[in-house]
């Protein structure tokens, strides 16, 4: 009998001092380390490694989405973060990835993202299109919000002077008023915390969209969702806002095994702290509901046999070609 079956039987497995060694490792993409989606990874790790039998996950820093996507391309890491627009773009092989679509498959969405468009307040700019010409950041670079950003701005008719860097490259710039302003990822209606950084000593704004260029967007962008974040959900003084939003979620491809993929969704699934502890978010929405809501690539069968033994009823376009 080897040791990783001694360990599954439960009774046994009290009784020994020391896990079995892992007969399978994983590498995790996740993003910048200064963002409060690289802790949630950190989290899905413990809890891989704390849950799933067999399993060892390591968590690496990456450029979040896009070069998460790339990386798994090319076998590089294992599962990681993705955004649901980029991913869709991904999988259809549209957009950056117009004719070489990738075989990404989504195990589930843990946030909506809002992005933030963030300016000091002393900049002067109190409307989107007024960031023409300006110093601003789009997000990190090869990440989902700087692609978006420049397709929002696209299709808006917004030219700002791009500037690029790290988060808490851009996160000095602002503070030393070297860029305006930039776009933040947020995690449901929270500002960043790179974003509270930067209002601890420096007074911020969060832009928003009018109702025209809500219009423009839903009418020429449907990968992503507009959201209505209320007065001081965001952060205590920041007045109501309009923005546009994707879901944050778990990516991997179909390369990752059904039984795998089927123990991390239920780790997931039935936590209630691990998550929690490292994003508060977690703990007041249902990771299930955020993934039938704003999944947009089919799931890997493993996350589809945990979800349908939950009984949840499964929208078609979240299913895999074969199911």
């Amino acid at each position: 009998m080897s040791l990783r079956t001694v360990l599954m039987s439960g009774a046994i497995a009290m009784a020994l001092a020391a896990p079995a060694a892992a007969s399978e490792k994983l590498l995790v993409g996740s993003t910048s380390a200064s963002s409060s989606h690289y802790g949630y990874f950190v989290a899905v790790g413990k809890l891989i490694n704390d849950t799933v039998p067999g399993v060892e996950a390591s968590v690496v820093e990456t450029g979040a989405t896009l070069d998460n996507l790339r990386r798994l391309q090319r076998d590089q890491i294992d599962l990681g973060l993705v955004t649901t627009n980029v991913a869709h773009h991904a999988y259809a092989g549209t957009g950056d990835f117009d004719g070489r679509p990738i075989d990404v498959r989504l195990l589930w969405v843990y946030s909506g993202a809002p992005q933030n468009v963030v300016v000091r307040a002393d900049a002067n700019v109190s409307a989107l299109s007024e960031l023409e010409g300006k110093r601003f950041n789009p997000g990190i670079r090869g990440s989902a919000t700087e692609n978006t950003t420049e397709a929002v701005f696209s299709v808006l008719g917004i030219e700002p002077n791009y500037v690029r860097g790290s988060t808490s490259d851009v996160v000095d710039m602002i503070k030393d008023n070297r860029v305006i302003g930039y776009a933040k990822s947020g995690a449901e209606t929270r500002l960043d915390s790179s974003t509270i950084d930067i209002a601890t000593f420096t007074n911020i704004k969060v832009l928003s969209l009018t109702p025209e260029q809500q219009e423009k967007l839903k009418a020429e962008m449907p990968d992503i969702s507009i959201v209505q974040v209320p007065e001081g959900a965001a952060s205590a003084g920041i007045p109501a806002y309009a923005t546009w939003s994707f879901g944050v979620g778990v990516g991997t491809t179909s390369a990752l095994s059904e039984e795998t993929a089927y123990q991390i969704v239920k780790a997931a699934m039935e936590d209630k702290s691990v998550q929690a502890a490292a994003m508060a978010s977690i703990g007041e929405i249902s990771l299930t509901e955020h993934t039938m809501t704003y999944g947009t690539i089919p799931l890997h069968p493993g996350a589809v046999r945990y979800f349908r033994e939950q009984g949840v009823d499964i929208p078609e376009r979240l299913l895999p070609p074969s199911q």
